[in-house]
């Protein structure tokens, strides 16, 4: 392990819940609006994760208003409060860019079993 990860290891340290491509997340995030800061919500489908170390990032989707919607997170962001995982998907891939072309019945996705 060299510098480089020992540092990053030292920011890495919050408990992030299990979460895979397909799945359907809850994401609070904290905005900060001139001096006063809320928590706002963003749920969608996680369409592509990027593993690597500190600036692993997550993608989530969601169709708002007839538009899609995207939004990438850094995974270790101090902005991000918490991340629930509201539904496991089924899918068979990493990156779910499809659903990008994809609309109503086509978008959807099986729910993975336990």
């Amino acid at each position: 392990m060299d510098l480089v990860d020992k540092v990053e290891q030292k920011y890495m340290d919050r408990k992030i819940s299990e979460f895979r491509s397909g799945d359907t997340v809850r994401v609070n995030v904290k905005i900060r609006e001139g001096d006063k800061s809320r928590i706002q919500v963003f749920e969608g489908v996680v369409i592509a994760i990027k593993r690597n170390g500190l600036s692993s990032t997550f993608t989530v989707r969601k169709v708002s208003v007839g538009y899609g919607v995207e939004r990438i997170f850094p995974l270790y962001s101090p902005t991000i409060q918490t991340i629930e995982v509201v539904k496991r998907g089924r899918v068979r891939r990493a990156k779910l860019y499809y659903l990008r072309e994809r609309r109503g019945k086509a978008a959807r996705i099986k729910e993975r079993r336990r």
